[in-house]
């Protein structure tokens, strides 16, 4: 691991122990943060394919209503019926903290009062089953895009810290231990010399 270019004196030698210190304590608590992100990522990772899981059987079930529905009707007076929407939905976004980071929260606000936008006698009930399943995924949506984007923030978060703990981890800190053992070695050596030259004054005096 290659040295940092310095000058070997005790000064420069206890900034780069404090700076060593420094960077020991940091990559420590980087890399216990990024592990406890993984933990929580690993949780709303969960919660987002179960929710997934959860959408695609609900919109599933929807759809197979509504192509029932298309079947036991005149297809014409299906698409008439649902032509003209009669629910609408209010969607609040907001942030929240997870581990310092901002994400979204998504609340949803439905003051429609009437669910079916057509006449029960113009059409069969696996309209209705179709209509009221749409209606009912609605909320589990909103919620799945809000822990998706959550998890890919998280994702993106967790990479930058990994990539902060392996520059302290492989370079900073060998780069720092190498420079102050480099400084050791010159100050020992220097002391030495000191020590030969101070020797040999003294045999000169005493003969």
């Amino acid at each position: 691991m290659a040295r940092l270019n310095v000058n070997p004196t005790r000064m420069e030698m206890k900034r780069l122990q404090s700076r060593l210190k420094t960077a020991t304590r940091g990559h420590k608590l980087l890399k216990d943060k990024t592990d406890e992100m993984v933990r929580r990522f690993i949780s709303i990772a969960q919660q987002n394919k179960r929710l997934r899981e959860e959408v695609e059987q609900d919109l599933a079930n929807a759809m197979g209503s509504f192509a029932q529905a298309r079947t036991q009707a005149d297809s014409r007076i299906v698409d008439e019926a649902i032509c003209m929407p009669s629910r609408s939905v209010t969607l609040q976004c907001s942030k929240r903290k997870v581990m310092g980071i901002d994400v979204p929260q998504i609340e949803i606000s439905d003051t429609s009062t009437q669910l079916y936008p057509y006449s029960f006698l113009s059409v069969t009930s696996r309209l209705d089953d179709s209509v009221r399943g749409l209606n009912s995924v609605l909320a589990k949506l909103i919620r799945l895009a809000e822990v998706e984007k959550t998890c890919n923030m998280l994702a993106d978060e967790i990479e930058r810290n990994k990539r902060r703990v392996n520059a302290l981890e492989n370079i900073m800190i060998p780069q720092l231990t190498e420079t102050i053992r480099y400084i050791k070695m010159k100050l020992d050596e220097s002391e030495r010399s000191a020590t030969v030259r101070l020797m040999k004054v003294k045999d000169i005096i005493n003969n």
